[in-house]
């Protein structure tokens, strides 16, 4: 009870942080009637409200993880991190490629279906992001692009 109201205390002066750096946001001449501020707007304000019931209403106190458990959430924040600076210098599809892998092993240590998620992942979210959405990706490693 006690933790939940800390954390809704401290996310609620992030999320008024991240509104107030969102009010910074200039908008363009040629910007969209909505404007470039709303999302951070409704991503401030939800997180807001979110942290207003943590304080508000807190769960009851719950008995943390295990070592076990803490070991397995730290292979997978590593694992994100790794993600984060691979992705630039490797391309997008083998850093997911292999981050969805292991977090799809986390979940149900079967290796096959694991490596298969990871390959559809890397490979879908690729042809996806890079040809509906019009993301400018770079599939391969830099050092093969020439």
């Amino acid at each position: 009870m006690k933790g939940d109201r800390i954390f809704g205390l401290v996310m609620m002066v992030v999320a008024l942080g991240y509104l107030l750096s969102a009010s910074t946001v200039e908008t363009s001449f040629m910007s969209d009637p909505v404007g470039p501020r709303v999302f951070p707007y409704m991503i401030g304000g939800l997180v807001l409200i979110c942290a207003l019931v943590m304080v508000l209403r807190p769960d009851p106190d719950v008995d943390w993880p295990g070592p076990a458990m803490v070991m397995t959430l730290g292979a997978a924040l590593l694992a994100l991190v790794l993600y984060a600076l691979t992705i630039k210098p490797l391309g997008f599809i083998l850093p997911t490629m292999l981050v969805s892998g292991f977090l799809s092993w986390q979940i149900s240590r079967r290796p096959a279906q694991a490596a298969l998620a990871g390959a559809g992942l890397g490979i879908g979210l690729y042809v996806l992001f890079k040809t509906v959405l019009g993301l400018g990706l770079h599939g391969l490693p830099r050092f093969l692009m020439g």
